[in-house]
């Protein structure tokens, strides 16, 4: 027999080594990016909703209270209102203004309506 075959050793029976480098890489790299991934979402989070830079910036939409009629819908309303403004954004603008979740009306129910 060779020498060579005298001392061979399966793969299977040698231990795993890691070097300094190895283990950096290997406990390092993961820390690091969840590091990252953590300092990204705090920072989501914790940033907050800027309106406007000022309290002087900020207006108070113009409103008056318009009753619905019997047959009247938003379009309607939206159109006799503001007949120079797209309706679409008058309907946008009275919804929001009324914390509406859908855009039906009732007949006696009071909102506010947007003047500019």
């Amino acid at each position: 027999m060779s020498a060579l075959s005298l001392h061979q050793v399966s793969p299977s029976s040698t231990p795993l080594r890691l070097t300094g480098r190895g283990r950096i890489v290997l406990i390092g790299v993961p820390l690091v990016v969840l590091a990252v991934l953590l300092l990204s979402l705090t920072g989501l989070f914790h940033s907050p909703a800027k309106a406007s830079e000022s309290a002087a910036d900020l207006a108070v939409t113009p409103t008056v209270t318009v009753t619905v009629q019997s047959g009247q819908s938003l379009w309607a309303i939206a159109g006799a209102v503001a007949p120079d403004r797209d309706a679409r954004d008058v309907v946008a603008d009275i919804v929001q203004l009324n914390n509406l979740a859908a855009g039906t009306v009732l007949p006696g129910q009071q909102l506010f309506v947007p003047t500019r």
